[in-house]
């Protein structure tokens, strides 16, 4: 059952993946296009799930691939993800369920 499942959660983030990237397109170019500066830059450390190589590679590589966000470093044990977001200082805890429950989900979904 789960190898039949399998299109359909590749299917299920590969259009959330680009949804989310053209939520952040927009986000990011109407902070670039106002006048006033709604990004609040900060750095997060993101538990995660991924145990794999494969599935940290694809949930660190999908979060860098979304603007306004980059995946900067995993810690030795691989247990967390070092990411700097543009609009992170605002709520912090719901940036970093946004992702989890996002990018890191779905991931894990369609590689495990």
């Amino acid at each position: 059952m789960k190898h039949l499942l399998r299109p359909f959660w590749v299917l299920n983030l590969l259009l959330y993946f680009v949804w989310d990237l053209l939520w952040s397109s927009l986000e990011v170019a109407w902070d670039v296009l106002t006048p006033q500066d709604r990004a609040r830059p900060r750095v997060l450390l993101l538990p995660l799930d991924a145990r794999s190589d494969a599935e940290i590679m694809a949930t660190a590589n999908l979060i860098s691939l979304t603007p306004g966000s980059l995946s900067i470093d995993v810690s030795d044990d691989r247990a967390t993800l070092m990411i700097h977001t543009m609009f992170g200082a605002e709520d912090p805890e719901g940036t970093k369920n946004s992702l989890k429950r996002g990018i890191e989900r779905r991931v894990l979904r369609v590689l495990r």
